[in-house]
């Protein structure tokens, strides 16, 4: 069955849903994305992502056309217009249509899409194994705290550490890690203590990385928020990623090498039960 999407205040059919070829989030990637997870038909961490959205479209200068409020039953609705029990939403709101021009529109009429994918969040394949990550350079913009959809070069690193047989890329810059191609990097090193690179313009600002630290705080797991190496990765007990579409996900081979004894870590298999538990019981 053709999925429904929403389209600037329209419900229609997936192959009905058009855009503007003059749509600047098509010419310039003037545009801006969330996406939220969906279990038992309901939105979990939906407040974080809306706060995320909302300051991207403050640093972008974008406008919402809708309210709020008006945005959480655009979410609750296409969960039932599509009968969604489990799976993820995603949001993208860019500038509009305009003439191409390099100048912003001076009074743009925004574009505001969403759109479901159905699948399985929590039961992930690759959770018996953990991932596997190849190290390559972080050449992406310098505002990586805004999600905006200029999304190439990850899907570029994403490729290349396919090529190399990996699942994903850990990107570096500077001798530091920043993060994967589409989630945070974290790991614990050999005395049980986490450590993950601090917010900065460096790295998205990760709404599932602030809960798993608020959730290892409860747990007794000390942690650091600072820049750690690709070489401290690489002898590290453990490491993991987190997103909305992995929740914590465990890393178990970095550029070929085993991370620790090569299987999903302790620590992190606890950090995604408690993940989970505690996301469901406050899903909306």
């Amino acid at each position: 069955m053709s999925r429904i999407v929403y389209l600037n205040g329209e419900w229609l059919p997936e192959a009905e849903a058009k855009v503007s070829v003059f749509d600047r989030g098509f010419l310039f990637a003037d545009a801006i994305y969330e996406v939220t997870g969906v279990i038992d038909g309901k939105l979990l961490e939906y407040e974080g992502h809306a706060a995320r959205l909302k300051r991207s479209i403050t640093e972008l200068g974008l406008n919402l056309p809708i309210s709020a409020s008006e945005l959480l039953e655009v979410h609750r609705e296409i969960i039932r217009r599509n009968e969604l029990k489990e799976g993820l939403i995603y949001l993208q709101l860019s500038r509009g249509p305009a003439d191409r021009d390099f100048a912003f529109p001076k009074d743009p009429t925004p574009t505001l899409v969403l759109f479901t994918q159905a699948k399985s969040v929590i039961e992930n394949p690759k959770l018996a194994t953990g991932l596997s990550v190849a190290l390559l350079p972080d050449w992406r913009w310098e505002r990586r705290d805004i999600k905006t959809v200029q999304l190439l070069y990850p899907s570029m690193a994403k490729m290349q550490s396919m090529e190399k047989g990996a699942d994903d890329a850990w990107l570096v810059e500077d001798g530091f890690v920043t993060e994967a191609s589409s989630a945070t990097a974290h790991i614990i090193d050999k005395t049980g203590r986490l450590i993950t690179r601090p917010l900065s313009n460096a790295i998205l600002h990760g709404i599932t990385r602030a809960s798993v630290l608020d959730l290892a705080e409860k747990a007794g797991i000390p942690y650091d928020e600072r820049a750690f190496t690709p070489d401290e990765a690489m002898n590290a007990a453990e490491a993991f990623i987190t997103s909305a579409t992995n929740f914590v996900m465990p890393v178990t081979r970095i550029d070929g090498e085993p991370v620790g004894d090569g299987k999903p870590g302790t620590l992190t298999l606890k950090l995604r039960e408690l993940y989970i538990a505690d996301k469901i019981a406050s899903a909306i």
